[in-house]
């Protein structure tokens, strides 16, 4: 064991020496800078909260990803492939396709066992996320993106409940001339993974329609998964000043099934499956439609108007290893608006400002019921195995502004303020003893979040900022369905004590671009949190989750970029984060002991760390092109393309007790290849792709289920795996 420590501690350092490397890559000698004729690193146009802006100038830490990282990302099912490259983003695939990746930002979400939690997730700018913070990444097409923004810091508070950072996906927009393009992808595990995009503008109508296929047999058995997804755009220029958006996303995952975890012993095992999974045949299945409209009008060059509206339904029914077995089912429907009006104006002495303001409204409802199961089939037992039967709802209603004054030449100011009014409420259907059920309830949230920030333009190529803001986060109506009861019992009652976490964020940056080819991006950032919402039981399927007294976050985010030569470039990103309770907290600890159900009441002590976070992460990336990269926004060159980058991620509790008996996933590091060939057929622009991933083929643990009941934390990582891909780009 010692010599097995003594071995993963030199391959983490030479891993970690290897990135080091990559990264000053980044930085070239001046000299080279001056006989160079590079291509300047393009400036792009992002949302700076609620105002769009120059990215460069944005008083924020907000990244951007291309089209062309996300196709080079490989079948672009997973959104961990592309955001591990953003700081402040821990990305972990979990390789369940029944849970969803999990993703936190300056670690809000981490605690989410499945799906997100504290994220905002926007598509076109339609909400992604339900008025509770929940969220489900696997409904963004990435193979119709144009290009990712993450927001992290003060200025994501703008967006209202759950915003401990926002993540937007924009669909790409159909050129002036009709095109088809078909992909078809294969890879180890039995991934199979096709696309089918049409792209037409006919006068002032531009239409892009996407279909999508993916299935897999899974690493470890019991992982299988299919999924179909439809994502189409139309937009409407119905006159020059007036356009509209219509948006639709169809999403249907006929099978995911579930593996579950392991515990820290079986690990030694990675591909081996608890048999409770097996036996109950754990599984879900999915079925996602929404619509939505995006009016943009402008009134003239200093006002604009934005209004949407959107509706949806999701089906979501699951096939559980609880003691006893059983099953989940919920029939969703949500719907929303929002307007929001742009300007820009001249006060004090000429001085310019730009500002927003609006509204938000937001609602969800869902038919929650669950049941016994008998080998992974629903129990019909008297002919209704029904154990649970609620109508749970969640509603928003959000007043926001935001406005950038420009004081001097020198320096602007940002104030931003949120109102936020978050109802949940749930009405229980199953009766008790004849009675009426105990579990209804309901809880109102309202909170106030402001944002104060300056910037100063030093020189032409630096800024400095600095920010403060205000944030909090309800819980889920998932969150508020259980209370801990009597002798540690977990009660199907109405959790409306338990209250929203609120949060107090401060970020100071920097923005520097010593060359045209060189960019460095820095922040530093702060954030206490008040009634963090943690897990305060788990057992039977079922947990009740309570609120800690305080936590602190703190962290340094660094992200480097450098075009080298027109063939060459290299990306750096690094994130140095601590995440601890700062005051202990009750909670209790559920174990199966030689085959006997343990429940002891645990505390957790102050200085603990937040679990699912890793203190240290690093992604390095270089990138050479045969024929050199187009500027973004262009089709690529022709000819071979070829990439190596570096993701290492040091160790992570994976419960809140920090016990070495329920162990930690350890840090690692792997490499991951991407070669792709272009080249003209005829009229058609063809693509082979092929992507090795784990290069050294090391084991690896690819995300934590925090605070598991069982101590079946860990997912394992894949082994080197690798994927084969051709597209093809048709002109019509």
């Amino acid at each position: 064991m010692k010599n097995h420590k003594i071995n993963t501690a030199i391959h983490s350092q030479h891993a970690l020496t290897v990135g080091a490397l990559l990264c000053l890559s980044v930085f070239p000698s001046l000299g080279v800078h001056a006989q160079t004729a590079n291509p300047a690193l393009k400036e792009i146009v992002v949302q700076s909260g609620r105002l769009e802006q120059k990215q460069f100038d944005a008083p924020a830490s907000v990244f951007a990803i291309d089209a062309d990282t996300i196709r080079n990302s490989g079948p672009q099912v997973n959104m961990s492939d592309v955001l591990n490259r953003v700081p402040g983003v821990v990305a972990l695939n979990r390789n369940n396709y029944a849970q969803d990746v999990q993703i936190s930002i300056r670690g809000f979400g981490s605690r989410a066992a499945f799906g997100m939690r504290g994220i905002r997730l926007i598509t076109d700018g339609i909400p992604a996320s339900m008025p509770d913070g929940q969220g489900q990444t696997s409904t963004v097409s990435m193979t119709s993106a144009e290009r990712m923004e993450v927001l992290t810091g003060p200025l994501a508070q703008l967006y209202g409940n759950a915003s401990g950072g926002v993540i937007q996906t924009f669909t790409r927009e159909a050129g002036d001339k009709p095109e088809a393009q078909v992909g078809l992808y294969t890879g180890s595990f039995g991934l199979q993974r096709t696309d089918w995009q049409f792209s037409q503008r006919t006068g002032n109508v531009g239409l892009v329609a996407d279909y999508s296929t993916f299935s897999i047999d899974g690493y470890r058995a019991q992982s299988a998964a299919e999924r179909k997804q439809l994502n189409a755009v139309m937009t409407v220029d119905a006159k020059p000043d007036t356009r509209v958006k219509f948006i639709v996303n169809i999403f249907d995952m006929p099978i995911a099934q579930d593996p579950l975890g392991l515990t820290q012993a079986g690990l030694s095992a990675p591909k081996e499956v608890v048999a409770s999974a097996l036996t109950n045949n754990t599984r879900k299945t999915v079925k996602h439609e929404q619509v939505g409209a995006v009016l943009e009008h402008t009134v003239h060059s200093d006002l604009k108007f934005q209004g949407r509206i959107y509706s949806g339904t999701r089906s979501n029914l699951q096939y559980q290893a609880t003691v006893p077995a059983g099953w989940t089912g919920l029939e969703r429907r949500f719907e929303g608006l929002g307007l929001q009006v742009n300007g820009k104006a001249q006060v004090f002495d000429g001085r310019r400002v730009t500002w927003t303001a609006g509204v938000d409204y937001d609602h969800a409802q869902e038919q929650r019921q669950a049941g016994a199961t008998t080998n992974g089939e629903k129990s019909l037992t008297n002919g209704n195995a029904l154990t649970r039967d609620e109508l749970n709802s969640a509603r928003n209603l959000d007043y926001f502004a935001q406005a950038n004054w420009s004081l001097s030449e020198r320096y602007t100011l940002t104030t931003g303020v949120r109102q936020s009014n978050v109802s949940l409420k749930s009405r229980d259907d199953y009766p008790v003893s004849g009675t009426d059920a105990n579990g209804s309830g309901s809880v109102d949230y309202k909170a106030t979040s402001p944002v104060i920030g300056l910037t100063w333009h030093a020189q032409d190529n630096l800024n400095l900022f600095a920010n403060y803001g205000k944030g909090f986060e309800t819980p889920t109506l998932s969150e508020t369905a259980y209370k801990t009861g009597a002798n540690n019992a977990i009660d199907t009652t109405f959790n409306r004590s338990l209250l929203a976490s609120r949060s107090k964020h401060l970020e100071i940056g920097t923005k520097w671009q010593p060359s045209p080819i060189t960019r460095v991006d820095a922040s530093w950032f702060q954030i206490s949190t008040e009634n963090e919402i943690v897990t305060q039981l788990s057992r039977g399927g079922k947990t009740s989750f309570a609120n800690a007294p305080r936590t602190l976050r703190d962290g340094f985010e660094l992200a480097l970029r450098n075009q080298h030569a027109s063939n060459w470039r290299s990306q750096a990103s690094a994130t140095v984060m601590n995440a601890n309770y700062e005051d202990s907290f009750s909670s209790t600890s559920v174990r199966f002991i030689n085959n006997a159900l343990q429940v002891t009441p645990t505390t957790i002590p102050a200085g603990n760390q937040l679990p699912a976070i890793p203190k240290r992460q690093l992604f390095a990336s270089v990138q050479w092109s045969e024929k050199g990269f187009a500027p973004a926004g262009q089709k690529p060159q022709l000819g071979l393309e070829a990439g190596l980058d570096l993701v290492h991620r040091s160790s992570m509790w994976a419960s809140d007790t920090n016990s070495a008996s329920d162990g930690s996933a350890p840090g690692y590091s792997i490499f991951n290849a991407r070669v792709r060939q272009r080249f003209q057929l005829g009229s058609a622009r063809i693509e082979g792709y092929l992507g090795v991933d784990n290069l050294t083929n090391k084991s690896t643990v690819s995300s934590v289920i925090v605070n598991q009941a069982a101590a079946q934390y860990f997912e394992p990582g894949l082994p080197r795996s690798w994927v084969l891909g051709i597209t093809s780009q048709i002109p019509l």
